[in-house]
């Protein structure tokens, strides 16, 4: 038996198994595809957090507040937005390299939609997501953690009206009874249930579905953010086209060029994510339209700060320096899920739940860009 069963291997899950590895629990992870094969590898923005003046945490708790456009636990967001500095500080520790000024070696802060100001920290320009994922499970490595890939979680144990592990299938096709003192869901979202998402093929829901057969209280599960910005190709996942991009000067524009978010929103391109897909869906359906169009063209050195969607751009024979990019909404980011508390806990015993997977309130009906790796990095393990 082990203490903590972790099933996922994003950020939610292994900054957990780190920090429970840590205090001395015996920790073993469960990923149905590679351990590095997550959503959040796909994270292109960075993590928001008030690391310097003139930010705050209150200014970071009203940005939050207004995304979640009333509907975020009051709560849970002091603590993410309290707790965020020291987070990301723990992941530099951990390893993770962030982009830093040539001139004097601070932190660069980007400005994404819904924030007041920048403060939004980043690694290769747009591949955050990649370089946290890669110091987690380098962290997690030189802690001799049980790291079991390919296995694939079939159900909640449960005994007593208490959760003591999980029915699982071997990457050779066996099905094993794992038991554990408590278990951990961090299996990330649902972007595969949608025909157009920017989810990879592993968000399909696994761990809600789980834990409604098992009985935990679930919550807010209509409500599915979607992506402005995702590049409109014949491919699956969509490519995300960073929302950072609007942050760095890029225009949304319509089938005319005209740039109409300035009247639909006082910050315009820079509105929060619900207000520019709605803006975006409006337009597409009033007209008859498959896209719509992000103007790229005033960032200077495009490759440079943002080589994932460059790449992703010329792969589809488009050149962001030159060309419009065709853009249209896709399933992003699950903000309901299992109901936790505070520290992560469910409303079964034995069952905890961490990241995307997990509805602690603090997104409410609209998740403020970049606030989810800081979300998935703030997992308690004090009570376990």
């Amino acid at each position: 038996m082990t203490d903590l069963l972790v099933l996922g291997s994003g950020i939610a899950g292994l900054s957990a198994a780190i920090r429970a590895a840590e205090r001395g629990l015996d920790v073993t992870v469960l990923t149905k595809g590679a351990l590095a094969n997550t959503a959040t590898s796909y994270a292109q923005g960075g993590v928001a957090a008030a690391l310097a003046e003139p930010d705050s945490p209150a200014l970071h708790r009203a940005d939050t507040l207004t995304a979640g456009v009333g509907l975020c636990d009051d709560d849970a967001v002091d603590v993410l937005v309290g707790e965020g500095p020291d987070r990301v500080r723990e992941l530099m520790a951990l390893g993770a390299n962030f982009d830093r000024a040539a001139i004097d070696g601070e932190l660069e802060l980007a400005r994404e939609g819904g924030h007041s100001l920048a403060r939004v920290v980043h690694a290769g320009g747009d591949a955050t997501g990649a370089e946290i994922e890669r110091a987690l499970v380098a962290a997690m490595q030189e802690l001799r953690v049980d790291a079991r890939e390919r296995w694939f979680t079939v159900d909640l144990l449960v005994e007593g009206g208490a959760v003591v592990g999980v029915e699982a299938i071997a990457p050779d096709g066996s099905q094993h009874a794992i038991r554990a003192r408590h278990v951990l869901l961090a299996t990330g979202g649902a972007g595969q249930l949608f025909a157009v998402t920017t989810n990879p093929p592993v968000s399909t829901g696994d761990g809600i579905a789980m834990a409604y057969r098992a009985g935990a209280a679930l919550a807010d599960v209509e409500f599915m953010q979607f992506h402005p910005t995702a590049l409109d190709v014949a491919s699956m996942p969509r490519p995300l086209l960073s929302e950072a991009l609007r942050g760095d000067g890029a225009i949304l524009r319509d089938e005319h060029g005209v740039a109409f978010m300035v009247d639909e929103h006082p910050l315009a391109d820079l509105a929060p994510r619900d207000v520019v897909a709605r803006a975006i869906t409006r337009r597409l359906v009033e007209r008859n339209l498959s896209h719509l169009f992000l103007d790229a063209t005033p960032i200077a050195d495009f490759a440079t700060r943002f080589p994932t969607v460059d790449r992703a751009a010329r792969a589809a024979g488009l050149d962001p320096s030159a060309d419009l990019l065709p853009i249209a909404p896709a399933a992003h980011y699950l903000s309901g899920g299992v109901c936790t508390d505070l520290d992560g806990a469910t409303t079964l015993p034995g069952l905890w739940a961490c990241g995307e997977v997990a509805c602690s309130g603090v997104h409410g009906a609209n998740r403020l860009a970049s606030n989810s790796l800081l979300d998935r990095s703030e997992e308690h393990t004090s009570e376990l």
